[in-house]
């Protein structure tokens, strides 16, 4: 018997565009096939005048308090810095200054430089520092580093705690690529359930995907899919909740890291969204749209699956063309049907194993 990979089979949308490579060959490597479309895509520092010019204000200003939400943002901020010659001063700062930190990856880097935060957000959320920030601001001038053009309304939040003067820091931007032709064939794949699973490491990257949705009036059809046919993988609980918001129940790992994102949708996949049945040829498994026949394997389409995976799920049970029907809700008539069904067939290696029922439907030769 062939060994299986325990991603054979499985079609994986993958949305991030930094470390994307890492994530792509980890499934990959599992038997994956993955389709790669960033949602989101850093804008490049060609002009760096910006940020220094934001760096020099806060040194002047001295902050009481400095605001750090991310670890990637910190250390580009930190490389810019140093590059313009002014990195020990930027530190200085830091060092007379209370930092409250979000998220660990973030603490991580404020401790590399050998400092210790006022604070942490250990569960990675804004919410989260603005609760350790009260009571802790009034009269102060404030630095925030803000998490690239996404600051959840930190600033104003700020000001309302008591802060005085609010420096904010822009280390990266995002660059829109909702208009890209390639956003439209995800949310057309996503939305017909042609992805087994789709990865998210950043919540911004989640509001691109229904704003590009809602641009092209497919936003209930994808938020439906998401929530009933495609696993969806999340980083931790920062990008999980505007999926939440939506009603969609997605994977978030224990650990918040991409590793543990991969192991979860790995086990996920490999415990829910294989299929079998004993049947006259043999044994049947669906895993994804590789359907193995007593070990012979063939790919299916799409629409193919989820006729296997509808007919597979009745265990022997006769279907009706209706009942068929709505498992491919783009299939918009008997005829359309009936030339799917004949494709599947001949797609088979053993093509009786769909065996008809006449005047009633079908089902699999149990």
């Amino acid at each position: 018997m062939n060994i299986v990979k325990p991603l054979a089979g499985f079609r994986i949308a993958v949305t991030s565009d930094r470390r994307s490579a890492e994530l792509i060959e980890a499934f990959e490597r599992r038997g994956a096939e993955v389709t790669h479309t960033p949602l989101l895509r850093l804008a490049p520092l060609d002009d760096e005048q910006q940020l220094l010019a934001q760096t020099h204000k806060l040194i002047e200003a001295k902050p009481q308090v400095v605001v750090i939400t991310t670890a990637y943002g910190f250390r580009r901020w930190l490389d810019t810095a140093e590059a313009a010659g002014i990195g020990d001063e930027l530190i200085t700062a830091f060092s007379q200054s209370d930092l409250y930190v979000r998220g660990a990856k973030a603490h991580g880097s404020v401790r590399a430089l050998g400092l210790e935060p006022a604070a942490l957000a250990k569960d990675g959320r804004s919410s989260t520092l603005i609760e350790l920030l009260k009571g802790k601001l009034e009269g102060a001038t404030v630095a925030l580093q803000l998490h690239a053009d996404s600051d959840h309304g930190m600033p104003q939040q700020l000001r309302e705690l008591g802060a005085k003067r609010v420096i904010k820091v822009e280390p990266y931007r995002w660059q829109d690529t909702s208009s890209d032709t390639g956003i439209s064939a995800l949310v057309e794949g996503l939305c017909a359930a042609h992805f087994d699973a789709v990865t998210f490491t950043s919540a911004p990257s989640v509001h691109a995907l229904f704003a590009a949705a809602n641009a092209r009036n497919r936003l209930p059809a994808l938020q439906r899919s998401l929530a009933e046919r495609v696993a969806v993988a999340t980083v931790g609980p920062v990008t999980a909740s505007p999926l939440e918001e939506a009603g969609i129940s997605p994977l978030v790992p224990e650990r918040h890291r991409m590793g543990a994102m991969i192991g979860q949708l790995v086990e996920h996949l490999g415990s829910l969204g294989t299929l079998q049945a004993e049947t006259v040829h043999g044994q049947v498994q669906l895993r994804g749209r590789t359907l193995s026949i007593d070990d012979q394997n063939c790919e299916l389409t799409p629409g193919q699956a989820e006729l296997v995976r509808a007919l597979i799920e009745a265990g022997g049970s006769v279907l009706s063309r209706d009942e068929l029907g709505a498992a491919l809700p783009e299939v918009s008539s008997r005829h359309a049907l009936d030339m799917t069904l004949s494709r599947l067939r001949r797609a088979l290696p053993q093509p009786e194993i769909i065996t008809t029922v006449i005047k009633r439907g079908y089902r699999l030769n149990v």
